[in-house]
């Protein structure tokens, strides 16, 4: 059994499966109870109200010893030494992991904390710092045909598998809107199903391949051998795996914590509010812009009770006849060499790690996850599992029902690695690698996983009525209605079409563009105040709702006086009565003997047109004068002639004032002939002062 043992951990190295589960789809915010295995803190404030995990399991498979072609490794007579690559170095690693995720569920005991319970086994081998050529020489027996020295050094190998009952709890620790911490913790019962490790200490093999004369004179092969191996195995295996049993005394406890840390700068934009000022914000998002992650995992052993350890020193030159007549490792080591101590193992311990996450949400579609997983277990340790150090990049697409994941990973020793996976409601799966596998013809590394959930998420807002006001906060959830009136419609209580909140008047029906109130009356004037130039004091429609001025308090309104600046009288129309002086009468006739006519005729000169302006311009002063226009003639002719003559001269003055617009009615004319002079006709002189037109103010 013990050579089964050792040497099934060596081969477990060329082989083995690395020490990440689930790779990939712990990212997604989706991953629910599952996202306790990298950090508790995860699981409050999550997208679940619960989720029910029934089973999923996740194997993964990598090494720096040996790689192969995935279509040669598929193939049925596909041959260890023959379709693939070795690469034996002085340090040759191999790590693994099986993790299968039982029954578990998460649930929410508030909206700061929350709580999950989960089953969970879990094997890990991990060999560390095997020399390859110690691999090559011995995976199928020693080669005789070849010398070949090996400095070991120190070498590690532990297989371990137990069970876990985890709980975990989560809770908010600080909220201040932008800045979001959650912490959590795990503590988890250990039941060990079984556990063997073995290690040598300065271990040097020097295999001369004629190195011992037999009898007879033919010679044959020598291992010298140094150093110092140990294994160790719990009692349960202690004969073969297939009658593995579940070992009494084999318990132990283990821990987990972390916090996370979500930066939420556009927080506001997530908040809704009732119409008592309450907040909320939507359980069913992600509401971090970046997130960041800090947790260590698995601080924790296992004692087995019933478990045995021997101690060997391997200092000995045996002959390889001697080596080969013992066909178990166990024997090899109990005949050929020297039992130093034996007693029960050293505390299984368990694969402590640090894990670092960073989590970029592009865009609630799109989101870009860093981690890093780094082992906290040494190398050399012995009885101890390590994971293996990654570091990877993780695009995805997620929304609550759909998730899709491209993990790029550089594993230790293993090196890049390209996955995906995909989230559909309750069925996950995916791999770690699987891109890097069918791509390459030189893998060192396998993984795939798959689980099946029942997932009971977040629930949407909802908005019966469409008005864009979610239930939660509509104080009329069946009946549509604005934001602002927190989803209620604005009521119009006088019915005028302006809504009472724009209503200053809403209890009495008024125009849109009075908001809302009737159009008053202030002065009683009939003329609203809106259309009234002056809304305090009455006056009449035509003249906008002011009244008629008496600029010159005369009693006649400016609107009828044609001097409403000057006090006048009724009848001269608010003017002031204004008489007609002597001067005045004087400068008229002055005007008037200087009109010239066509000799023997009535016909105006147009020469003296000019001088009738000027006497139009005095008569329009005096608005309410009359005035007689007066012919005059010399004795020349006879006298009926020169009647006749004057009185005709007159009135072609008088016709032509009236069409420079002097009121007929103010104007009169005669004609004296030759009655009249005022000057003897004996001289020339005399006679042309006698010939003349006399315009004499009747009455004022």
């Amino acid at each position: 059994m013990k050579k089964t043992l050792f040497l099934g951990l060596c081969l477990c190295a060329s082989v083995s499966i690395k020490a990440q589960s689930f790779i990939g789809f712990l990212t997604d915010n989706y991953s629910g109870v599952n996202s306790v295995i990298s950090n508790p803190a995860n699981i409050v404030d999550s997208r679940f109200k619960t989720d029910i995990h029934l089973a999923g399991a996740s194997a993964l498979g990598g090494n720096d010893y040996y790689s192969t072609d995935l279509d040669k490794l598929l193939d049925s007579d596909f041959d260890f030494d023959r379709d693939g690559t070795k690469s034996p170095k002085e340090k040759n690693y191999g790590f693994g992991n099986v993790d299968v995720f039982g029954p578990a569920f998460m649930f929410n005991l508030n909206e700061k904390s929350s709580i999950a319970v989960f089953t969970r086994a879990r094997a890990f081998v991990n060999v560390n710092e095997i020399n390859g050529d110690t691999f090559d020489n011995f995976e199928n027996d020693l080669d005789t045909s070849n010398d070949f020295f090996i400095n070991e050094g120190d070498i590690f190998a532990t297989t371990h598998a137990w069970a876990e009952i985890g709980v975990s709890y989560a809770r908010v620790i600080l909220n201040n809107d932008t800045n979001f911490l959650k912490g959590g913790i795990t503590l988890k019962y250990l039941q060990g199903l079984g556990n063997s490790y073995a290690y040598g200490r300065n271990v040097l093999i020097d295999y001369d391949a004629d190195g011992t004369l037999l009898p007879g004179g033919n010679r044959t092969g020598s291992i010298d051998t140094q150093g110092e191996v140990a294994y160790g195995y719990s009692n349960n295996v202690k004969e073969d795996f297939e009658d593995l049993k579940l070992q009494s005394g084999a318990t132990g406890i283990g821990v987990d914590f972390g916090v996370v840390y979500e930066w939420r700068p556009e927080i506001d934009s997530y908040k809704i509010k009732d119409s008592k000022g309450k907040t909320y914000l939507p359980k069913d998002v992600n509401k971090y812009k970046l997130k960041f992650g800090l947790s260590i995992t698995d601080l924790g052993a296992i004692s087995y009770d019933e478990s045995t350890e021997e101690v060997y020193d391997i200092t000995n030159a045996i002959g390889e006849d001697d080596f080969n007549n013992f066909d178990d490792f166990d024997d090899k080591l109990e005949n050929l060499y020297t039992l130093v101590r034996s007693g029960g193992t050293s505390k299984a311990v368990l694969p402590s790690a640090l894990h670092l996450t960073a989590d970029w949400n592009i865009n609630n579609y799109f989101y870009v996850n860093l981690n890093t997983d780094l082992s906290l277990v040494s190398k050399t340790k012995e009885n101890a599992n390590q994971v293996a150090n990654m570091l990877s990049l993780t695009p995805r697409f997620e929304r609550k029902w759909f998730s899709f994941y491209s993990p790029i990973s550089l594993q230790q020793y293993s090196g890049f690695q390209w996955g995906a996976g995909f989230r559909a409601g309750p069925l996950y799966v995916g791999s770690g690698s699987v891109l890097s596998v069918l791509l390459s013809n030189d893998s060192k590394a396998a993984d795939v996983y798959a689980g099946l959930k029942i997932p009971v998420y977040q629930s949407r807002l909802k908005d019966k009525d469409g008005d864009g006001v979610l239930d939660k906060v509509d104080d009329c959830p069946e009946e549509a209605g604005p934001e602002e009136n927190f989803g209620c419609p604005w009521p119009d209580t006088d019915g005028d079409t302006v809504l009472d909140k724009d209503d200053q008047c809403p209890e009495e029906a008024g125009p849109v563009e009075n908001n809302g109130c009737p159009w008053p009356d202030t002065d009683g004037d009939t003329i609203l105040d809106k259309d009234d130039q002056c809304p305090e004091e009455a006056g009449p429609v035509e003249n906008k709702g002011c009244p008629w001025p008496d600029t010159d308090g005369d009693s006649i309104l400016d609107k009828d006086d044609n001097c409403p600046n000057e006090a006048g009288t009724v009848a001269n129309n608010g003017c002031p009565e204004v008489k007609v002086t002597q001067e005045v009468q004087k400068t008229l006739n002055e005007y008037a003997k200087t009109i010239l006519f066509d000799s023997g005729k009535a016909t105006i000169k147009k020469s003296s047109f000019e001088v009738l302006d000027d006497i139009v311009k005095i008569l329009n002063e005096y608005p309410k004068a009359a005035f007689k226009i007066e012919g005059h003639t010399d004795s020349s002719g006879s006298n009926a002639f020169n009647l006749k003559l004057s009185d005709a001269r007159a009135n072609a003055v008088k016709t032509h004032l009236i069409s420079k617009g002097i009121n007929a009615v103010r104007l009169s004319s005669i004609g004296h002939g030759e009655e009249k002079p005022i000057a003897t006709n004996k001289t020339k002189t005399g006679r042309e002062q006698n010939r003349r037109v006399e315009i004499n103010l009747i009455k004022e």
